[in-house]
């Protein structure tokens, strides 16, 4: 079971469904046709879409700019069971590896209706700087979606909990989760 004071958790592919903002806004504003969600079999999209890569990184800037008119959605779930996690841990701890924090750490105090001081979102740059935030903050437990970044916090002393997506489908030997309900099934409160 999970204590719910030594958990954290990633934004991107975790909490926020990026990836299906990026196929709305390569549909209605590039034209890009065809592609679905399930074909973001890498989390490096120039490996599985067939898009152009500079085209690719256009969105993805526009997204972590927050230049965008469709609006991000939370994963289904999400907001409740890390509202109810904020009831023992405060504040609620994500690190991403955005270069920065942009507008996503508004966007989750509007998700979980917390104040501002209550969030702490750290963008350390990098997928490796993630270890070294949540070792100094105590954290026992990370949610994330990028299986590569599951191996390396293993390797520091991090139990990964890999969120299940087209991106991460490999054998692995960590703890998964499907969805929200899942993952609340298994924080002990």
């Amino acid at each position: 079971m999970i204590d719910p004071t030594s958990v954290a958790f990633d934004i991107d592919g975790v909490i926020a469904d990026t990836m299906a903002l990026f196929l709305d806004i390569a549909r209605k504003e590039y034209r890009v046709n065809g592609i679905r969600y399930e074909d973001m079999t890498s989390y490096l999209l120039a490996e599985c879409l067939d898009m152009d890569p500079a085209l690719i990184d256009v969105i993805l800037n526009r997204i972590m700019a927050g230049e965008y008119a469709s609006p991000l959605q939370a994963i289904s779930g999400s907001g409740a069971v890390l509202s109810r996690i904020a009831g023992y841990r405060n504040p609620l701890l994500f690190v991403t590896a955005r270069p920065h924090q942009g507008p996503i750490s508004k966007w989750m105090c509007d998700l979980v209706r917390m104040a501002p001081e209550t969030v702490q979102v750290v963008a350390t740059g990098t997928f490796e700087g993630k270890a070294k935030v949540l070792l100094e903050s105590g954290i026992r437990f990370f949610v994330e979606d990028r299986l590569e970044t599951c191996y390396h916090l293993k390797e520091e002393g991090i139990e990964p909990v890999l969120y299940r997506q087209p991106w991460n489908r490999e054998s692995h030997p960590f703890i998964e989760v499907g969805d929200w309900q899942e993952l609340e099934n298994l924080i002990a409160f």
